[in-house]
């Protein structure tokens, strides 16, 4: 049986939830365990790192045991999904993987402050 990715999430930010929920429905190649910090803020401990910065960006722990933080957490999430692999493969690419990654950085950052200032936890 293959490894399990795990994915640690944060449910309370709706659009984060929607995007979880919409890859929860997919097929993927291993096991998925789908951590929520809203419903339990002790699994940002398992990363070794600040519970705030687990809700503004997504993370994922590989079958190897490698923390994914932010875009690389979607390659790890679309590598081990059959029909999104062709996904991954094409945000590996040097000069796009970079853009993808500041600009997820940017619109997290974003989305964590409007959640902040709606009090959504």
């Amino acid at each position: 049986m293959p490894e399990k990715i795990r994915v640690f999430y944060n449910s309370a930010c709706p659009v984060c939830n929607a995007g979880i929920s919409a890859q929860k429905k997919k097929s993927v190649s291993c096991q998925v365990d789908w951590e929520d910090v809203h419903l339990d803020e002790d699994k940002a401990k398992e990363l070794n790192t600040d519970l705030e910065f687990v809700r503004e960006r997504l993370h994922v722990l590989d079958a190897d045991g490698n923390l994914k933080v932010g875009y690389e957490a979607f390659i790890t999430i679309w590598e081990n999904s059959p029909k999104e692999q062709w996904k991954a493969r094409v945000s590996k690419l040097a000069g796009l993987r970079w853009f993808l990654n500041k600009g997820y950085n940017v619109f997290a950052r974003g989305l964590y402050l409007w959640n902040r200032a709606l009090k959504h936890w």
